[in-house]
């Protein structure tokens, strides 16, 4: 499993297709294959490779919209990373990001990181992954 780094990686599977959806996470998914890219010469060209490894590609979004603290962010982050790899093997070479889509609840997880918001994070994280498996 590689984990996506550029701008540009991040927005080539933003365009691609929506896998699945949970309350609070969004699943996008985009081929790895290069596409050939019309200058504005009308010359086809091939565009720069973004994934030099055919192999499962993985990224996570949390936005500070809602994720205030840095410390909420990488906890996040670190569990999307963490059940990504358990599934890695059920998955398809293509390219993966999991986005955050909305907010958890600071009434509910008062902490910037605690063992529960990190369970419930990790539980939908997998519930997610799963849905994501079964998807076409």
């Amino acid at each position: 499993m590689q984990r996506l780094k550029t701008r540009p990686q991040f927005q080539a599977v933003l365009a691609g297709t929506i896998v699945a959806k949970t309350p609070h996470f969004v699943l996008h998914r985009n081929a790895l294959a290069a596409k050939a890219v019309t200058s504005h010469s009308g010359k086809q060209v091939d565009a720069p490779v973004l994934f030099r490894e055919q192999d499962m590609w993985v990224g996570a979004m949390v936005p500070k919209r809602w994720a205030k603290s840095a410390v909420t962010r990488n906890a996040i982050k670190r569990q999307i990373y963490t059940v990504s790899a358990e599934f890695s093997h059920l998955y398809p070479q293509a390219a993966f990001v999991v986005r955050l889509r909305s907010s958890f609840s600071r009434t509910e997880f008062v902490s910037a990181v605690s063992d529960l918001l990190k369970q419930a994070v990790r539980t939908e994280v997998q519930a997610l992954m799963q849905a994501g498996v079964l998807a076409p």
